[in-house]
């Protein structure tokens, strides 16, 4: 079982330090890794509505709800989609997401992108005359978005709100529009991607930190960050799997990781958390070398976001920046 450790929101609540994440799962796989999860110890729950799976989650909460676990001891995120930014649009979703999860509320509700989609022409509309584009929304900004969440997390469907992907300046930015700072941001972060001064400035403010793609990201082309013999050294040495490893370096720096796996045995191991001696995790700190590594850059998907959000070298290309406010 996990060390069963909960950190603190700035809401006054917590949220479990492991959690199952959702993306890049494949149909019908999902409401099977749920169940799973959750009668093996799982508190939470990481989706988002462009996973397209949601359906899946609460056919599985319904076999859990409440014969294993009682809803209000669940914490359970979604994130709002590129494509709803605007107020109407925002709140639709919402209301989509509850009723395919068969919920009343979410725990954390997320601004999934620093970056606002053309609506109602699907998920990734394409652009009208730019080949292999998404039709970007440049005239809704960070902060019209944050204004709609603060909103709904006063509607009660939404106990606390929150971004994901998100920079200093993007969070900086809807803080000084609105007087409002978010519960949490859910990043990219691994031994290749630290993004130290990121969670630096998130401690200080208060902002809780979840980290996705822990063991990296097998879309790109690259081996796993379980590959890594250096994270497979300090995992023999444990007698633990590479990805408890992964998933002791995110929690020794003191924030929530959410590993996805449909696997059965996978998902149990995952959540059976071991310890990082400063010795160990310097040692798996020490794997980045010169360069950070981010797998999920938004400019380099097809269709294309023309977008610049991280200022990654790659991205200086990008024709369009981020609206902030």
């Amino acid at each position: 079982m996990s060390l069963g450790k909960v950190l603190p929101l700035n809401t006054g609540v917590t949220i479990p330090q492991i959690g199952l994440g959702t993306w890049l799962s494949k149909p019908n796989e999902v409401e099977n890794a749920v169940e799973i999860a959750v009668r093996n110890g799982y508190r939470h729950l990481d989706l988002a509505m462009i996973y397209q799976n949601q359906d899946e989650v609460g056919r599985a909460l319904k076999k859990v709800i409440p014969s294993v676990v009682k809803r209000e001891e669940l914490f359970i995120t979604s994130k709002l989609w590129n494509s709803s930014h605007q107020a109407a649009a925002a709140e639709a979703e919402l209301n989509e997401t509850l009723k395919q999860l068969g919920l009343d509320y979410l725990d954390l509700y997320l601004i999934h992108w620093p970056v606002a989609f053309q609506p109602g022409q699907g998920f990734v509309p394409p652009h009208p005359t730019a080949k292999n584009e998404a039709y970007l929304d440049t005239d809704t900004s960070l902060a019209d978005t944050w204004k709609t969440m603060i909103k709904l997390k006063e509607s009660g469907k939404v106990k606390a709100i929150g971004v994901s992907n998100f920079t200093i300046a993007h969070i900086e930015g809807i803080i000084q529009a609105t007087g409002v700072v978010p519960a949490a941001n859910q990043i990219e972060a691994h031994p290749l991607l630290p993004q130290d001064d990121l969670l630096e400035y998130s401690n200080k403010k208060g902002i809780h930190i979840t980290a996705y793609s822990p063991l990296g990201n097998n879309t790109v082309g690259i081996p796993m960050l379980t590959e890594n013999s250096t994270v497979q050294e300090v995992a023999k040495k444990l007698d633990a799997t590479p990805a408890q490893v992964l998933i002791a370096w995110g929690a020794y720096r003191g924030y929530s990781v959410i590993p996805k796996s449909v696997q059965e045995s996978r998902i149990i191991s995952n959540f059976k958390q071991v310890e990082l001696s400063k010795e160990d995790y310097e040692k798996v700190s020490s794997i980045i070398g010169a360069k950070a590594k981010r797998y999920n850059t938004p400019f380099t998907f097809n269709p294309k976001w023309n977008i610049n959000l991280f200022d990654e070298d790659v991205e200086k290309a990008a024709a369009n920046q981020v609206k902030i406010v």
